[in-house]
């Protein structure tokens, strides 16, 4: 693989990675048996809706980088034949329907094993064989991105991508006393949207963060990363950093940082999850009446004047 990119040949995202080998500790013990890219979101496991979003942004490829003790996920995206010709023969057609969405046809699921957890940067480079020599996408499960009534943040990203033939990480704004918890970008210009980045560190300290722009999980990625992954060198506990081959690439192409529009739960967080859960149950279609009266009795048995 040379350097040049293979963004000039192929600028539309087709393959989307998923890193799904984490064992989830946070969520202990739910996670003992569940992986907590299954914990439901109202109806839906969180992994559903970064799905969705990669097939929503033109992706027919996904890419699951699981470890071995990990069968939930694979097990989702399978055909659940006795489970559907049972719902045929109920009449239960609806939910037929629901079930055979999970993976829409045309759209395959591709499964990679990562044999040791030794980091983001070296989940990715696990999904390489599937990927190829062509520009894809990367989207963690923890940040749901939900925009109400518009494109997804990876459809945005997808056609920022394409238009200025670059590499694209998805950002937003955080206090500055959070830059310790992200990877923080510096941009030669921003214009509220989008700019170019000029540099990206780790978990800076806030006193020295370049800017309080933070990436989040969302990535459109030059197939160049490959090769600087496997140049990188593992750092604190082993782990190969995505940070590092990304500050790398930084040198031989251009990378935007882009401010989506939505909004970014962090559901590697208990308060995240609870955050999404209530948001999109206020706005499910059958049951967001009932949510909302269920909220409003709660806050009154907790003393709390009812705001809505």
């Amino acid at each position: 693989m040379n350097a040049t990119s293979s963004m000039h040949r192929a600028p539309r995202i087709r393959k989307a990675v998923f890193p799904v080998a984490g064992l989830g500790t946070r969520f202990l013990p739910a996670t003992k048996t569940v992986p907590k890219e299954m914990l439901p979101i109202v109806d839906r496991p969180l992994i559903q809706y970064a799905v969705d979003e990669a097939i929503a942004a033109g992706c027919d490829t996904l890419v699951f980088v699981t470890n071995r003790y990990k069968h939930a996920v694979a097990d989702y995206f399978d055909k659940a034949y006795e489970l559907e010709q049972r719902l045929e023969a109920g009449g239960k057609l609806d939910l037929l329907q629901r079930v055979r969405e999970v993976l829409p046809d045309g759209v395959r699921a591709v499964f990679v094993t990562q044999p040791e957890a030794r980091g983001l940067g070296h989940a990715v480079l696990c999904a390489q064989p599937v990927i190829g020599d062509e520009p894809f996408a990367v989207l963690l499960p923890d940040d749901l991105i939900w925009n109400r009534g518009g494109p997804g943040a990876l459809a945005q990203m997808a056609d920022l991508a394409q238009a200025r033939r670059s590499s694209v990480i998805a950002v937003q704004p955080v206090p500055r006393e959070q830059t310790g918890s992200y990877g923080i970008v510096a941009t030669d210009t921003f214009d509220g949207r989008h700019g170019r980045i000029r540099g990206i560190v780790e978990k800076p300290d806030p006193a020295i963060a370049p800017s309080t722009l933070a990436v989040v999980g969302r990535y459109i990625l030059d197939a160049r990363i490959f090769e600087l992954l496997e140049r990188t060198a593992p750092g604190k506990g082993g782990e190969i950093q995505l940070t590092d081959a990304i500050a790398a690439l930084l040198g031989e192409q251009p990378v935007e940082a882009y401010r989506f529009q939505g909004t970014r739960f962090d559901c590697g967080t208990h308060i995240g999850l609870v955050e999404a859960t209530i948001r999109f149950a206020l706005d499910h279609e059958a049951i967001s009446e009932q949510a909302r009266d269920a909220m409003a009795r709660a806050l009154a048995e907790l003393g709390v004047a009812d705001s809505t």
